[in-house]
């Protein structure tokens, strides 16, 4: 498989992933069917688009609606299995960081690939990784993650990014390197939820 070949899989994955946390919050929310839909496009198809505008480049899905189709597809089947069962809260977490770690990458990657320098290539990560969570939040009246004191969110995903950078400037594989790095940014954002890490804030001197 080709690194092009890679990143797109991923990313079809990373959408319908976070397409699925969009479902889980609308949950919480109670959002009717088109409500939850929208919630969960907004989710998965949010972060690519503020990237790729940013860079001038053609929305991403708007060049191939497959993107579209996966997360409104994830979204209905989501939406029709959350129903019949209760959905603990802090559970939309943990894929929404597999989403994070996804999303970092491939926008990351795809910044290296239009010749971004590597600063802002691994802010377009970050940007891809967040902007589809903050989102998601925000239709939900909710204070997005990313905004929420000494969580490690968008530090993780910047962490990823330039670990992706650093590791193919070192003549790493370009597959091998993504894959640590969302593994990296998996990790982090699993040891902040379940060992409760965050950064230091104001209120703690």
């Amino acid at each position: 498989m080709t690194l092009a070949e890679l990143l797109y899989w991923v990313g079809l994955a990373a959408v319908a992933v976070s397409a699925v946390t969009g479902v889980f919050e609308a949950e919480r929310k109670g959002l009717d069917l088109v409500g939850t839909v929208t919630v969960a496009l907004a989710t998965g198809l949010g972060g690519g688009t503020l990237r790729d505008l940013l860079l001038q480049h053609h929305v991403f899905w708007v060049a191939d609606q497959t993107y579209v189709v996966a997360a409104f597809a994830t979204g209905v089947i989501t939406f029709f299995l959350a129903r019949k069962r209760n959905i603990p809260p802090r559970l939309f977490l943990y894929p929404d960081a597999l989403g994070l770690a996804l999303f970092t990458v491939i926008g990351t990657q795809f910044s290296l690939q239009w010749e971004a320098p590597w600063l802002v290539a691994s802010l377009m990560g970050v940007i891809t990784g967040v902007f589809g969570g903050v989102l998601r939040d925000i239709f939900c009246n909710q204070v997005p993650l990313v905004f929420l004191p000494g969580e490690l969110y968008a530090s993780a995903a910047w962490a990823g990014a330039l670990l992706l950078i650093a590791l193919q400037a070192l003549g790493v594989a370009p597959s091998l390197a993504a894959w640590l790095s969302a593994g990296l940014i998996f990790f982090l954002r699993w040891a902040s939820i379940a060992y409760r890490i965050h950064l230091p804030t104001f209120g703690q001197r």
